[in-house]
Formats: C-alpha cells, structure tokens, sequence
C-alpha cells in the first residue's frame, strides 16, 4: 500500500464526509433490529434473518475487506454503500422471508467492505489529534449501531407504515453518504502489480493477538444477541411491546459502549483490556438476573454495563492489532479483526436462536452467559501472559 501524498488540510475536510458515511451505513444495518416483531416471524426465524447478515459480514471481510490497502479507500465505499441502497430498496419491496433473507444478506456484504475500509480511511484523513480519530470512528461504528434502532423504533411507533418508512429515509441518507465519500480525498494509490488473495484470518500471531481476538469474539457475542434477540424478548416476556422501546433499550447499549470508549481515550490498551473484562463480566452476570427475575430496569442495567465492557474490550483488541500491524497491512490487519468479530455475531444470534427452539430463552441465556464468562477468563489469561513475554 502506498499512502498518496495529500496536503493535511485536503485530508482533514474529508474526515467529516467519511465519517458521515459510516454512520449511516452503521445505523442502517441496525434498522430492522426493533422491527423484527412486526414482521411476525418467531424467534427462530428472525436469528436466522439476522445470521444472514452476520454471514454476509464474515464472507464480504473475508474476500473484500483488506482490498483497500492496495486499490484505494474509496473503490471500495462506494460499491459498498451502493450495495445497502439495493438492501434498502429490497426492504421496502416486500416483507416476505425470501425479501427479508436477500436484503439482510445484502446488508451484511456492505458492512463487511465498509468497517475496515472506513475505518483505515479515517484514520488516514484525521488531520487533528489521534483522540479525534478515536472519538469519531467510535462514535460511527458503534454509536451508529445503536442510533439505527432508535432511529426505525421511534419512526415505527408514529407513523402508518413502520416497515417502509424507515427504509425509504434510509434510501436518501445512503444516497447523500455516496455523496460524500465521492467528495473526500482518496488516500491510497492502487498498486498497478497488486494480485488479489482472501483475507487471512490471522494477520499477526502469539498470546497478544490470541488476546485480542478472543476479546473481539466475546465482545460481539453479546451485541449479536442485543441486535437479534434481545427485542423479541424485551416485547414477549417482558411485555413492553413498544417499537420506540425496543429502539431506545438497543440504542441505550450501544450508546453506553460507544460512551465507554470514548471516556477511556487516555487509557493503556492493558487497563481498557482489564476494564473491559471487569464490567462486561459484572454485566453479563446482571443481565442474566434481570431476565430471570423479569425486570426490564436489572435486564437494561446489566445490558448497558456489559456493553460497555464489551465496547472498552473490543477498542482495545483494535489498538492492540493496529500496532501489531505494518503500515502496509492496516486495512488487512483491521478487517481480520473485524471478521473474527462478526463471526461471534453470527455464532452466538444463531447459538440462541436454535436453542431457545427447544429450550427456554431465560435457560439459553444463562449457558450462553456461562460460555461468555468462560471467554472473559481466556483473554484476561492470554494478556497476563503477553505482559509476561513481553517484560
């Protein structure tokens, strides 16, 4: 990859375009999280909807997202933003299974080229201090997850027709977002020899990456199941049926850990990890109860603490893999990180969905807390012992 040589204010008037676009395709891919009730589909078929997307995700990162470090950033937005337009659109077509499984897919194939590719852009074009760049590409990235279920929750509670008219707004975001990121300044120049191979899964090796990636997985474990099932189960057990609360809970979590990393900018990557660890651990523990005991405020308590943690975690897993990485392998070294990430939520919407077919949804998640906390312990072990290596 070779960076083009652009005067630092041309860069920097691109910053807020990029980050512009990132938001909206962010939140559009949460659109659907509080409607998925309306749809009228059981709980087994909306993960697999949603696993649909998490496997675009996994299969777009793995064969598009690390293309950008050798054809340039904006090659790779455009067409991907191009590709949530055709998911919108589809959305609003129809809500038949086929429709739904197509557009979610869709969806997920445009993340997977956008996580990486915007956030290596960003980067590139911050011409202030590195906490601007962490500050916005938090807010975009996680903030914009949570900012699309409040955005279609709030939109469905007041208007006729709650599963088109939060797609048809979306349709113009995402056409003023390709707007924007063809204005910005490219920051790649393609190289002319580049011969293409898939992502590899693992760029970097020892107990620092092992940590890191682990720590990615366990933090998307728990945003797969907010995005997923967690609404379902916020209108049918707990019985608040509102789409403007199922919107607002799934916002709250992603607020906080988009809050969360904000407020530990200044922090070592080895205290984010611990705090992480901690409160996405006490979370976890806390929602569980919540859900036992069917208490919305303990079930939110704890959704937003283990948010959090997972938030704090996974910017550490991103800062820890960014300075293992060459300059060369930026977009590489974030994309497999990212794919590992979106392979947890695929893993763990799914893991609940089927069992919940014959288990109790309360039970599931008491195992499936069990096997995160179990996780928690294998990144706190495998830092521990990087630290060590590394003394």
């Amino acid at each position: 990859m070779a960076l083009l040589e652009t005067r630092v204010p041309t860069r920097s008037a691109g910053f807020w375009p990029v980050a512009f676009a990132f938001t909206v395709a962010m939140a559009f891919s949460t659109v659907p999280a509080p409607l998925y009730p309306l749809y009228g589909y059981p709980t087994f078929t909306v993960t697999v909807v949603f696993a649909a997307y998490a496997v675009g995700v996994v299969v777009s990162l793995l064969l598009a997202g690390h293309v950008s470090d050798q054809i340039g950033r904006r090659r790779i937005l455009i067409p991907a933003l191009g590709l949530e337009l055709v998911a919108a659109v589809l959305f609003l077509s129809g809500t038949s299974l086929p429709v739904l499984l197509a557009a979610r897919l869709i969806t997920g194939l445009g993340v997977g080229m956008i996580t990486a590719t915007a956030t290596a852009h960003l980067l590139e074009l911050n011409g202030g201090s590195p906490a601007r760049f962490e500050i916005v590409s938090t807010a975009a990235n996680i903030g914009g997850l949570g900012l699309g279920t409040l955005v279609a929750g709030v939109i469905a509670s007041f208007v006729d027709s709650p599963l088109r008219t939060p797609y048809l707004i979306f349709v113009f975001l995402l056409v003023a977002a390709i707007a924007a990121v063809s204005s910005a300044p490219e920051t790649v120049r393609p190289d002319p020899g580049y011969r293409y191979r898939p992502q590899r899964v693992t760029t970097g090796r020892g107990p620092a990456y092992l940590a890191a990636a682990t720590g990615a997985f366990a933090a998307f474990s728990v945003f797969g199941f907010f995005t997923s099932v967690a609404p379902g189960f916020v209108a049918g057990t707990l019985h608040h049926e509102s789409r403007a609360v199922a919107g607002l809970i799934v916002f709250v979590v992603f607020g906080g850990s988009a809050a969360a990393q904000t407020l530990t900018t200044g922090l070592s990557a080895r205290r984010r990890t611990t705090l992480g660890l901690t409160a996405q651990a006490v979370g976890t523990v806390t929602l569980v109860t919540g859900m036992h005991q069917a208490s919305l405020t303990v079930f939110l308590l704890g959704g937003l603490l283990a948010a959090a943690g997972a938030g704090v975690l996974f910017k550490a897993s991103i800062g820890t893999v960014a300075a293992l990485a060459t300059t060369a392998e930026r977009g590489a070294a974030l994309a497999g990180i990212f794919l590992i990430a979106y392979l947890a939520l695929a893993v763990s919407a799914l893991a609940i969905g089927i069992a919940a077919v014959t288990t109790p949804v309360i039970t599931v998640m008491t195992w499936f807390a069990a096997a995160l906390l179990s996780m928690l312990a294998t990144v706190a072990a495998l830092t521990r012992q990087s630290s060590n290596g590394s003394a």
